[in-house]
């Protein structure tokens, strides 16, 4: 899915560091305006509006005359608020030109664009880790219109994901704010595949704590991370090198049903293609009946190839 957009991402170390910088500079814009006028109404006896007329044009260099004419006490003051705020005003520019070049201002109008997307997501994907099989993945959510965001701390990763225009938050999986950052409470499903099994363990173990029903699957190096990963929570645990040996095997003993069932899962222009429906979707005016007096197919065109019962086994070719 090309999401558009949350933080989003999410305000980096980089904003915070300028925006305080931003934040020092007009303290100390607001301290010298503070003691200029203070000063010139203590020691030329202004008025508040003359005082603060006078320290303008004094900190900000204009050069207008002055409201009256000053003593010694006064020119002498003026002189050290003017000597004193050409470094505030240096450190001001210098501030804000850091903002602008380093494109702070758009990066968090970015990053506030994309947390309200993210906030809107419902049923929705966490995607942790933007590695090989992160990207297969969200190429696959791509291609179906699934709806995801992406949790990713490297920023080469970020870069891309932003290229594609996908949702994303630039920190760390393990974390349990970010998590709830991307609205783990309201996701469908959770795929984790960072690149160490531990990780992946405390990424399983904030999800499941923080919504049971979420669907997580994660991946594991080690064949023996696998163990760890289920009790932790997860729903199923992939190991990568277990799959493409058994793929690159079934290969060379059944190519061509390899080869179709890799084409139905991945059509999405065909009237042809497998879903899977959960019996807590089907009607209540269906449930209890034989498949035969359903007439799906007749209607739909669609046949049921498989049930899956809760005790786990199947039955193929239901009759």
């Amino acid at each position: 899915m090309a999401n558009s957009g949350p933080f989003y991402g999410i305000v980096g170390r980089a904003y915070r560091g300028g925006f305080v910088s931003m934040r020092i500079a007009l303290i100390l814009v607001l301290g010298a305006l503070g003691t200029g006028v203070a000063g010139f109404m203590l020691l030329e006896g202004y008025s508040l509006d003359q005082a603060f007329y006078m320290t303008v044009i004094t900190i900000s260099t204009v050069g207008y005359g002055e409201v009256q004419p000053l003593d010694a006490k006064g020119r002498l003051f003026t002189s050290v608020l003017i000597l004193l705020n050409i470094g505030v005003f240096a450190y001001l520019l210098s501030a804000f030109t850091y903002f602008v070049v380093q494109g702070e201002i758009f990066k968090n109008l970015h990053s506030r664009r994309m947390e309200r997307s993210i906030d809107k997501l419902e049923s929705h994907i966490i995607l942790c880790g933007y590695g090989r099989h992160g990207k297969e993945a969200a190429s696959h959510f791509r291609l179906h219109n699934l709806p995801f965001v992406v949790i990713e701390k490297d920023p080469e990763a970020v870069e891309e994901l932003q290229a594609n225009q996908d949702l994303y938050i630039s920190d760390d999986a393990t974390h349990d704010d970010v998590l709830q950052r991307a609205g783990i409470q309201r996701a469908r499903a959770l795929v984790t595949a960072l690149p160490d099994d531990t990780e992946n363990v405390f990424t399983v173990l904030s999800a499941r704590e923080m919504n049971p029903k979420v669907d997580i699957i994660a991946r594991a190096y080690r064949h023996k991370s696998e163990r760890k990963l289920r009790l932790a929570g997860a729903d199923h645990v992939i190991l990568p090198e277990q799959i493409g040996g058994f793929y690159m095997a079934t290969l060379i003993t059944k190519p061509n049903t390899v080869e179709f069932f890799n084409y139905l899962t991945n059509e999405t222009t065909s009237d042809i293609g497998f879903e899977e429906l959960s019996a807590e979707d089907i009607p209540d005016t269906m449930k209890g009946q034989a498949i035969r007096d359903l007439g799906i197919r007749p209607a739909t065109g669609a046949n049921i190839i498989g049930i899956k019962h809760a005790d786990g086994h199947y039955t193929v070719n239901p009759g």
